[in-house]
């Protein structure tokens, strides 16, 4: 009995010291584990091979045209690529499905603590305001936004953008005084703001140029410059809309027609193309590019090149220089804006309109031709 207990506990201690072993093992593991997936301190060098730190972090909040709405938000996206091509940054988009989703959007990123948000549209302006007053420290760039207007005093995070678009669709509204063959042409207009006034009052400055410069009697329909009244479809999003007021606009005469709305001129266009008549002029992006099946409705763009500002504001987050309160300015003389001829039609446009065209560039650049009407 006694050499039986003594074996026993024998046995008993064995079978302890392997557990505490084994125990002592799978602490060790773990703690090597936990090693490899840990974050590395500033005082270890990341492992060769593995991929960099993004630079930072940048988000766009869209407005409710999407992301390939073929207009602002994916010209927005494109600076925004572009800058991760170029700057090794992150980029990330929220699409904004109603206004609601404006405030809720923004919040988000800001709980993800991006580097930059990008605002896209004037529609983003109350909500970009509330969130730069709470969040003083996080920086914002809105697109189509004036912030050196009272509105925005005291308000250092948010950098503006406007675009002397007036500029571009002057040239487009004297191109299509030229190119008309009823002596009609139209435009309509999404929302009508100060920002979207000036295309349309830019295209009636450079028809009404025209016209003094060739004794003709071109006609503007779907916008009164003296009134400041219009065409309004009351949104960004509808097709049915854009069908609708071009189909209105081709059947009072006129065939060449400039949409202010976003993608609801691409309702117009596929108007153009089932009737087989009229010539588009798009706005903000190359619509021939973007709308390469259909370019031959495409006479040229007003080009508002956003992109350029996205990507600036980035590079300046990165370099340490961005600066609030102020405006990045697109315009003819920087190249933020212009006119794009469509590549079914550039070789179609007499050469004399054309030097015409680019005469007049460096005399709205001076200001010799103004292309805003006067405000008392």
């Amino acid at each position: 009995m006694k050499k039986f207990v003594t074996l026993l506990v024998v046995a008993i201690l064995v079978v302890s010291a392997a557990s505490c072993t084994t125990q002592e093992t799978s602490a060790r593991e773990r703690a090597a584990e936990a090693k490899q997936i840990s974050t590395p301190t500033a005082e270890e060098a990341p492992a060769e091979g593995a991929p960099a730190e993004p630079a930072a972090l940048i988000c766009q909040v869209t407005d409710t045209g999407g992301i390939d709405d073929k207009s602002f938000n994916a010209l927005a996206w494109e600076g925004m690529q572009r800058a991760a091509e170029d700057f090794g940054v992150e980029v990330k988009y929220l699409e904004s499905q109603q206004q609601s989703d404006y405030e809720v959007n923004l919040n988000a990123f800001i709980e993800e603590g991006c580097d930059l948000i990008v605002s896209v549209g004037f529609l983003l302006e109350d909500a970009t305001k509330a969130a730069a007053e709470a969040n003083p420290d996080q920086k914002f760039a809105i697109i189509d936004v004036d912030v050196e207007v009272d509105k925005w005093a005291g308000i250092s995070n948010v950098r503006g953008n406007i675009t002397k678009i007036d500029q571009a669709t002057f040239l487009a509204g004297y191109l299509s005084a030229g190119m008309t063959e009823t002596g009609k042409v139209g435009t309509y207009v999404g929302i009508r703001f100060p920002a979207t006034q000036a295309f349309m009052d830019g295209y009636a400055m450079g028809v009404d140029y025209y016209n003094q410069a060739k004794g003709t009697d071109v006609q503007v329909l779907g916008w009164d410059m003296e009134k400041q009244e219009g065409m309004e479809v009351g949104n960004f999003e509808s097709l049915d809309d854009g069908r609708s007021f071009g189909e209105a606009l081709l059947d009072d005469g006129a065939d060449i027609i400039m949409p202010v709305a976003g993608p609801v001129g691409l309702g117009t266009l596929a108007v153009m193309v089932e009737r087989g008549t009229g010539k588009l002029i798009g706005v903000d992006t190359d619509w021939a590019v973007q709308n390469p099946d259909k370019a031959d409705y495409i006479l040229a763009s007003a080009l508002k090149k956003i992109d350029v500002f996205v990507y600036d504001s980035i590079e300046q987050v990165l370099n340490g220089t961005f600066k609030g309160g102020e405006n990045y300015v697109l315009t003819l003389e920087n190249g933020g804006t212009g006119l794009g001829y469509s590549s079914a039609w550039e070789g179609k446009i007499p050469q004399e309109l054309k030097d015409e065209i680019e005469a007049l560039t460096p005399k709205i650049i001076s200001g010799e031709v103004p292309t805003l009407p006067t405000r008392e």
